[in-house]
């Protein structure tokens, strides 16, 4: 004779409410162990962004000290004053900016184009493209960087040139532009193109009126991992350019001298590395949660 049994889960627990309505979820304890981890991960993770902002606003007797303070007894602006005065912190301000919004533009540009062909159209050799730039991502591109020094030094773009340094970005950040928007563009219903072209419209304003704007999220998403990834790089123009056309990451490390570290002044230029990706993340994120969205159903 068979037996029926149920059974119930070991996790799940139910409660009957004095409505009537039954809750499910965890237990008492479980949620406190929860929250107890959440808030110590968020501590953990926080505590080294606190510890920059606060030794930025000492004084040179107590970042120099050996008895550590969490907060600062008499809180100054002179390492962000002394950050903005150093030798080519301005220059290398505005290296940065350019170099990242040459090669954020230009990636995007050929990224989206690029990704447009491989997912709208079929062609010999589109499924080898499309392995060959997920493959590329797999290389570390430090990796690549000897060849790619000795091959930009003989065009002359090494040294005091920032040309070379931006096309070595926007193939850095090629393979995921054009991974990511060909999902994008891949997840837009081919019927709309169709549609719009049964109306009268031609491919290309099919691209202008249809697939350009339902492609803005990712544009944005993607946009924000070329930015961080631009501005935050050091090992390769560290490498490739003089200390006069380097970014603020490569001029942080010039802090670093053979008689100690001046941690004042080099916590407030990180402070001051870091304004611009805040700045630009709040600009956008509204755009960021949509397009991760998208990108996370879409493919």
């Amino acid at each position: 004779m068979a037996v029926i049994s149920a059974t119930t889960p070991r996790r799940r627990r139910a409660g009957r409410a004095a409505e009537g309505t039954i809750t499910v979820g965890r237990s008492p304890l479980g949620t406190f162990f929860a929250n107890l981890g959440g808030v110590v991960f968020a501590i953990v993770m926080f505590f080294p962004v606190y510890w920059v902002l606060v030794t930025s606003f000492k004084p040179q007797t107590e970042w120099s000290s050996f008895t550590p303070t969490f907060l600062p007894d008499q809180p100054t602006l002179d390492n962000f004053r002394s950050a903005f005065n150093a030798p080519g912190f301005k220059q290398s301000l505005v290296n940065g900016v350019l170099i990242t919004a040459i090669a954020v533009v230009a990636a995007l540009l050929v990224g989206f184009l690029a990704a447009l062909a491989v997912a709208r159209f079929r062609f010999y050799g589109r499924r080898a493209i499309i392995l060959v730039v997920l493959a590329v991502q797999l290389v570390p591109f430090v990796a690549l960087l000897i060849p790619i020094f000795l091959m930009l030094q003989r065009a002359e773009l090494t040294g005091d040139s920032i040309i070379g340094v931006t096309l070595v970005y926007v193939v850095l950040l090629l393979p995921y532009t054009v991974w990511t928007l060909r999902g994008f563009i891949a997840g837009i219903p081919r019927e709309l193109d169709e549609a719009a072209m049964i109306d009268g419209c031609t491919r290309g304003q099919v691209f202008w009126r249809i697939i350009l704007p339902l492609t803005g999220p990712g544009l944005v998403a993607t946009s924000v991992y070329g930015f961080i990834q631009a501005w935050n790089e050091f090992i390769i123009i560290n490498t490739l350019n003089d200390p006069e056309h380097q970014n603020l990451m490569a001029w942080l490390m010039q802090n670093q001298t053979s008689r100690g570290t001046y941690w004042g002044p080099l916590m407030a230029g990180a402070i001051i590395t870091s304004i611009p990706v805040v700045v630009f993340f709040l600009a956008v994120q509204r755009n960021i949660a949509s397009g991760l969205t998208a990108g996370a159903v879409k493919g």
